[in-house]
């Protein structure tokens, strides 16, 4: 595997979770890390943090449900640093109604956007300057949801996260020959803070026994360092104590 030194990576939904440990796995191989979100007061404290331990670390606060918004941000990238080598697309909400019986219009909406709609319209905004480069990696987080049907995600969820796993491999199809590869990393259930959105929140000890943040940083940064003849289409990974196995899951009332 090769260094990520002197690459640039975009992270969206760094503020937390997944993305906070994906921005910090790539700092630590070498990476620039810009982070994205919504909450620039905490893109700053955490960016200070990975500065303070000799990390190249930058922020570029916006909303990815914004198409507008996206553009920007990646133009005020490349300018500053040149390049977008590395994309991760971590941003992504859930809805507490989120079943048929009171999955609401609104709801939708919000899920698609920024689970879908937000994944493509940054991808939409980096892939001419890693067309002309001939180079590029697009690391697009999904779910265990994207890769098989679940009852407790909902159906927008869901639909997103199959969206997103499908989007991905027409990445690859279309944008091999320019030398851009595109995954999708499906985790089964992460103990990041979207678990608090869920109807009937996880227990600490389930949480416990959960995939951590770190783990997903750790895959991120397997799936940045291949070689770039190599492509990872996709990568699921779950906890071994797999409650989509052995049960324990919210039940809802139909």
């Amino acid at each position: 595997m090769s260094s990520l030194n002197g690459k640039v990576a975009w992270i969206t939904g760094a503020g937390s979770g997944i993305g906070l440990a994906g921005a910090k796995a790539l700092a630590e191989a070498g990476a620039t890390v810009v982070m994205s979100g919504r909450r620039k007061e905490v893109l700053e404290i955490e960016t200070e943090k990975l500065r303070i331990l000799g990390f190249n670390a930058d922020i570029e606060p916006f909303d990815v449900a914004d198409q507008a918004a996206a553009a920007s941000a990646a133009k005020n990238i490349v300018s500053r640093h040149g390049a977008v080598d590395i994309l991760v697309n971590s941003a992504g909400i859930n809805v507490p109604h989120r079943y048929w019986k009171d999955q609401t219009p609104q709801g939708w909406d919000d899920v698609i956007r920024t689970n879908l709609d937000g994944s493509f319209y940054t991808i939409h905004a980096v892939l001419p300057s890693m067309r002309k480069r001939r180079d590029g990696v697009i690391i697009n987080i999904s779910s265990w949801a994207g890769a098989y049907h679940t009852k407790f995600t909902g159906a927008a969820y869901n639909a997103s996260k199959h969206a997103v796993v499908a989007m991905t491999e027409t990445v690859n199809m279309e944008e091999a020959t320019n030398g851009i590869r595109a995954c999708a990393i499906c985790p089964a259930e992460v103990a990041t803070p979207i678990m608090d959105r869920r109807p009937v929140p996880p227990k600490a000890e389930d949480r416990a026994r959960m995939l951590q943040p770190e783990d997903l940083g750790a895959t991120i940064r397997f799936v940045a360092e291949m070689p770039a003849r190599a492509c990872i289409n996709q990568l699921i990974i779950s906890p071994t104590w797999n409650r989509m196995y052995v049960g324990g899951l919210e039940n809802p009332k139909a």
